[in-house]
């Protein structure tokens, strides 16, 4: 009898000791899970939070209240008022278990002063070329790197994107030119993990086919609001039918479109980039996500 008690006990403690080392190492595979995921966070316009391996990162910060700001001159709907709606959240909540901040260009709606204020000064923050990182260093900011080709932060391999912020034609234009200015696309990578190709503010260009035949992305991110110039045809960024040549041109992509219904210039809706897509058979593979809507990848 003491013999089969002392079996028993013996099998009891190997049983709680396996027990004990299946849940040690179950909240370990669940962060590896977690951490494979991509998680998007649409904010505001092109304004969306990022996080990839486990690392967060906001980009192109605009985080001022309805209307502060006069619309852009030259551009459709200037008389409306910056930005047209307000934030899905409080400033705190946007900011909060952010990692660095991505600027792909300076303009106001990716880069505005309520973020200046906002935004702790010893924050990471890559830029694309000296001259924006001149403009921010200016405002305080202590830790700014610009991603002159590529970078590695926390894990996360970040490599820089060219495109052109509108038309030929614009860019003939002095004064025009001056003001579109250049942004970079950002291509995210790191092992194990889903590469992520955010286009930024650009319209088709080669650069954009260079980089998906380059990377093959397996997500692209679209800035897609087909923002206007008054006078001139065409945009000054993506719209639905560049969504769908991006379809087309990675077939197992998966395209997440923002920058729309917040900024007087753009000249297309999510409601309208919604049926778009539903015509063309695509709607199950692109994200249009509302303000503060959680997308995982």
């Amino acid at each position: 009898m003491q013999f089969a008690k002392i079996a028993s006990s013996l099998a009891l403690a190997v049983s709680l000791s396996i027990t004990g080392v299946f849940a040690a190492e179950l909240p370990a595979k669940q962060a590896s899970q977690q951490d494979a995921q991509i998680q998007l966070q649409q904010i505001r316009n092109a304004t969306v939070k990022l996080t990839f391996a486990g690392t967060t990162f906001l980009v192109d910060p605009m985080l001022a209240k309805k209307g502060a700001y006069p619309g852009f001159e030259g551009t459709y709907r200037s008389e409306l008022r910056n930005p047209l709606v307000d934030l899905p959240m409080s400033e705190a909540d946007v900011m909060a278990g952010v990692d660095a901040i991505i600027v792909t260009h300076t303009h106001l709606d990716h880069w505005d002063d309520a973020a200046q204020k906002l935004l702790p000064k010893n924050i990471p923050l890559y830029v694309q070329n000296e001259s924006d990182a001149e403009i921010i260093r200016s405002q305080g900011f202590e830790d700014v790197r610009i991603l002159k080709d590529q970078a590695e932060f926390q894990g996360v391999t970040l490599t820089k994107t060219g495109g052109q912020h509108g038309t030929d034609k614009m860019y003939q234009v002095p004064q025009l030119a001056e003001f579109l200015g250049v942004a970079m696309g950002v291509v995210f990578q790191a092992p194990g993990q889903k590469t992520l190709y955010l286009v930024g503010d650009t319209i088709w260009r080669n650069e954009v086919d260079q980089a998906l035949t380059k990377y093959s992305p397996e997500v692209i991110l679209v800035n897609a609001g087909y923002a206007r110039v008054t006078g001139y045809d065409g945009a000054i960024i993506m719209g639905k039918d560049d969504v769908v040549r991006a379809s087309k041109a990675v077939p197992d992509a998966t395209l997440v479109a923002t920058h729309m219904d917040a900024i007087n210039h753009m000249g297309q809706t999510r409601s309208e980039l919604k049926e778009y897509v539903e015509q063309q058979g695509i709607a199950e593979r692109v994200e249009i996500p509302e303000d503060g809507a959680v997308v995982k990848l």
